[in-house]
């Protein structure tokens, strides 16, 4: 009978039990090093999607309030030529019979995940948080987080 004998060596292939370990030790330390790398991409990718809509926000504000400055269209007398509503600039006005757009769509906060933006009127103060509903001058986020470089978002 052919077996394993006292001078037969072994021939099973595979890994020991220390091998297995260390093995599984640096994979995991490798892991636990990627993890807090993506969370700060993650938040990076977010906080550049938040800047380029706020741009876009308020291009579409100054387009608008361009467009009204040169009598394009009618105007309440108390909203200094800025939009009542963010819907106004998805929406449109008429002008010569035609619909003038200002933006697309209203995007999502990337922090809160929500369409709603902090919005100011001429008439509040610049670091109110309460919106006086005569136009629309300013749009801030209304997340309450704070940045990487250290600023609260609803302040950019």
């Amino acid at each position: 009978m052919r077996g394993i004998g006292p001078n037969r060596r072994r021939t099973e292939h595979g890994l020991t039990l220390v091998e297995l370990i260390v093995t599984v030790t640096i994979l995991a330390i490798l892991a636990s090093a990627a993890i807090p790398i993506a969370r700060f991409k993650v938040k990076r990718e977010n906080e550049r999607e938040l800047r380029r809509d706020l741009w876009e926000m308020r291009d579409a504000i100054d387009h608008y309030k361009d467009a009204a400055d040169k009598g394009a269209f009618q105007v309440k007398v108390d909203t200094q030529g800025y939009p009542p509503d963010l819907e106004t600039l998805v929406n449109g006005v008429d002008v010569q019979g035609k619909k003038l757009k200002f933006l697309r769509r209203i995007p999502v906060d990337p922090m809160t995940g929500r369409a709603e933006w902090g919005l100011r009127s001429m008439q509040d103060d610049p670091d109110s948080d309460s919106y006086g509903g005569q136009s629309v001058f300013d749009v801030y986020s209304k997340s309450t987080g704070t940045a990487l470089d250290g600023t609260k978002y609803s302040q950019w």
